[in-house]
């Protein structure tokens, strides 16, 4: 059945793949292919390649185009930034079908989504505040700009029921529960979820904490993922990438999870606002 004759869209999210020089072309044929088979869109959370740079960039291209069957969205990562080539590593898999959002929305299957990378700066009272020198302020300013691009992007897509939100940085604490305390400031900033309660966003994706938690809630209870893929592969060793499913109905608002040994299992995310 076309997924237009359906009320509920399949969404597949990892993150973290970081692809480097030295991957076996191939190595990724087995989960796009699971990908594909259980899915409808797939949504990569940044930090695609090992050290951003092209070639790596055009390596998992290949593996995109032969694997990748369905559409799929996605964002850049702190690695992906690391060479300077993050503009030309964006049109390499824009080319092999990626809609690639750096600021940007799109809509796939009547879903909007809307995507940035993010930045650092910390979590709630202890986030990082724009005093002192100049280099603190420019720190601070760049992830206010991000939050900005991610509120223009929420915004060109405020008719959708449906928006989900791609990023590589995390907009909560409770997604990076795991890792060093000391390295929070790191791994994403509050002022990235601010944007996400002005919307009716009914899922957050991101990567970049491989050692954090798989899932937390906004303020306003909107699911926020974790989907860096050494964390998947932890937790969904036989399915390792997040599945949710958006009910586009939005009869009900509830999470139903499958419990037991089958990690194989789909959340369901049913949200109405």
């Amino acid at each position: 059945m076309a997924v237009a004759d359906t009320d509920v869209v399949r969404i597949a999210a990892i993150g973290d793949l970081h692809y480097g020089r030295n991957a076996a072309q191939g190595s990724l044929q087995s989960l796009f292919t699971q990908i594909t088979e259980s899915a409808d869109i797939l949504v990569l959370c940044g930090d695609l390649t090992d050290y951003g740079l092209a070639d790596e960039a055009r390596a998992l291209a290949r593996e995109i185009t032969a694997g990748v069957k369905i559409p799929a969205v996605g964002v850049l990562g702190n690695h992906d930034f690391e060479a300077g080539q993050q503009a030309e590593i964006s049109k390499i898999l824009i080319d092999a079908g990626v809609a690639m959002l750096d600021g940007d929305s799109t809509e796939i299957h009547g879903v909007g989504f809307a995507g940035i990378k993010g930045f650092a700066g910390g979590f709630g009272r202890r986030a990082l505040g724009p005093w002192g020198e100049d280099i603190i302020k420019h720190f601070v300013r760049e992830a206010v700009d991000e939050a900005l691009k991610l509120e223009s992007a929420l915004a060109r897509l405020r008719q959708h029921a449906r928006l989900v939100a791609v990023l590589h940085y995390s907009p909560i604490q409770a997604t990076v529960e795991g890792e060093p305390r000391e390295i929070f400031p790191f791994l994403g900033c509050s002022r990235l979820e601010e944007p996400l309660g002005r919307f009716p966003v009914s899922v957050v994706f991101h990567g970049h904490a491989h050692h954090g938690q798989p899932e937390g809630r906004t303020a306003a209870n909107v699911p926020v993922f974790n989907v860096s893929a050494s964390l998947m592969k932890e937790h969904f060793p036989e399915r390792p990438f997040r599945m949710v499913e958006i009910d586009k109905s939005g009869q009900t608002d509830s999470a139903e999870r499958r419990t037991g040994s089958d990690r194989r299992t789909v959340e369901r995310t049913e949200v109405t606002r």
